[in-house]
């Protein structure tokens, strides 16, 4: 007796492999955004996941990287960036202050997961721009237009120190902060150069007094030192031998020079009569 085989033959097996095999594609391809990420260079990415939340504890590497469907990856540059603002301020009297200024940053790599889940992919706008900015009006505030120009800029350097402290603790790292222009209201602006102009000018006019004092301290000096010469000189000759002494030294002098000359010596007081013989 023949076994019938309740088997269909391969050939009636081919069209619903196709149909499995095309929906496999199908939901591939729908869904591949979802489970395929790809994480580039200077990039680091946070996973969520749909039983246990955020993984705070495995920040992804450059790479590729498969997730569930129903799971997310959050990709971070994690190099440094950097955002420039404008922003109008008052001083302590009232004056509208214009700041140009920029902000280099970058997230804490090994505490990017918790970043995420606190702050979230907007930090920059949440708390770093806010943390700057309210600094600044504070500081500014407690400044005179003209400290601005002058003291006040260790002083905002100072509260910008205390606000990048601040950020640190919140998972982002502060490079710098650049005050990259301030601009006041010409009037003002005028008034602190001229007020900076005529300082620098008494500043230089005391040092020229200071110098020309120096210059007759020195003078003093010397002519004591010369004086001081002569009365030894008195002491060790005869008065009318001093002119002779000094025909001596002339004579001397004289000599060294690399100038042409005839020098005659006088026959009684030893002073030189000089011939140039260049002529």
């Amino acid at each position: 007796m023949n076994k019938v085989s309740i088997l269909p033959k391969p050939s009636k097996w081919i069209p619903p492999l196709l149909l499995i095999l095309v929906f496999i594609i199908f939901i591939v391809a729908l869904f591949i955004n979802n489970i395929l990420y790809v994480i580039y260079s200077g990039y680091a990415g946070v996973k969520w996941t749909f039983y246990t939340g955020t993984k705070v504890d495995y920040v992804y590497p450059e790479g590729f990287h498969l997730v569930l469907p129903f799971d997310k990856m959050y990709i971070y540059d994690v190099r440094i960036q950097e955002i420039s603002k404008e922003l109008d301020v008052l001083s302590k009297t009232g004056l509208q202050v214009h700041l140009y200024f920029s902000i280099r940053f970058r997230p804490k790599y090994e505490f990017l997961g918790l970043l995420h889940k606190n702050i979230g992919p907007d930090y920059p706008d949440k708390v770093i721009l806010p943390e700057i900015e309210s600094v600044l009006r504070e500081t500014i505030g407690t400044l005179g237009s003209d400290e601005i120009y002058t003291s006040g800029q260790k002083v905002i350097a100072d509260a910008i120190e205390k606000a990048i402290e601040q950020l640190h603790q919140r998972y982002i790292l502060v490079d710098d902060v650049l005050i990259r222009k301030i601009i006041l209201p010409d009037i003002v602006a005028n008034a602190i150069k001229y007020k900076i102009e005529q300082k620098h000018f008494v500043e230089a006019h005391e040092f020229i007094v200071e110098k020309e004092i120096k210059e007759a301290q020195r003078k003093y000096i010397e002519a004591q030192g010369i004086r001081n010469k002569y009365q030894v000189i008195l002491q060790a000759l005869k008065d009318d031998k001093i002119l002779h002494w000094e025909g001596i030294q002339a004579t001397k002098d004289i000599s060294k020079s690399e100038n042409a000359k005839v020098i005659i010596i006088g026959d009684k007081e030893g002073l030189p009569i000089i011939f140039n013989s260049s002529k």
